[in-house]
């Protein structure tokens, strides 16, 4: 079995709606932009990408919110924690959350995005690069 066969998994609040996926994430990265705060009600989330067909959804199939043109929220219909992240800015991506990952620390963060919207209380002494849009500015 090699790194990218290894399956890796997750769920929801309630565990209704769980997630699966093979390899590595193409990033991970802390994300400070208001929509993912509002949506998470959290000072910042942190998201992997991955390969849509990487990914399938088990259980209960997470319903959707389409947030804002070509962007869709999913998230479990009954707990309703967020599962993924879905925009037309990242065809063939999938976005998880990191926190909802069995093993979370599983993932490493390589960088802050949209670092220019981060709640001025929040200080990150990481290290780690803060983009203050995206991190393909």
């Amino acid at each position: 079995m090699t790194e990218q066969d290894i399956e890796q998994r997750g769920h929801c609040l309630c565990g209704e709606t769980r997630v699966v996926f093979a390899g590595q994430p193409k990033w991970v990265a802390h994300c400070h932009c208001e929509s993912c705060r509002r949506q998470t009600a959290s000072p910042f989330t942190t998201f992997l990408g991955l390969p849509s067909d990487a990914v399938r959804f088990v259980g209960a199939e997470p319903d959707v919110y389409r947030s804002s043109p070509g962007v869709r929220r999913l998230f479990c219909r009954t707990c309703g924690c967020p599962t993924a992240f879905i925009s037309e800015a990242f065809p063939g991506e999938i976005h998880l959350y990191a926190a909802t990952l069995e093993e979370p620390e599983s993932v490493a963060p390589e960088c802050h995005v949209h670092w220019g919207e981060h709640i001025r209380w929040i200080q990150c002494e990481d290290g780690l690069p803060k983009h203050e849009r995206g991190s393909a500015e």
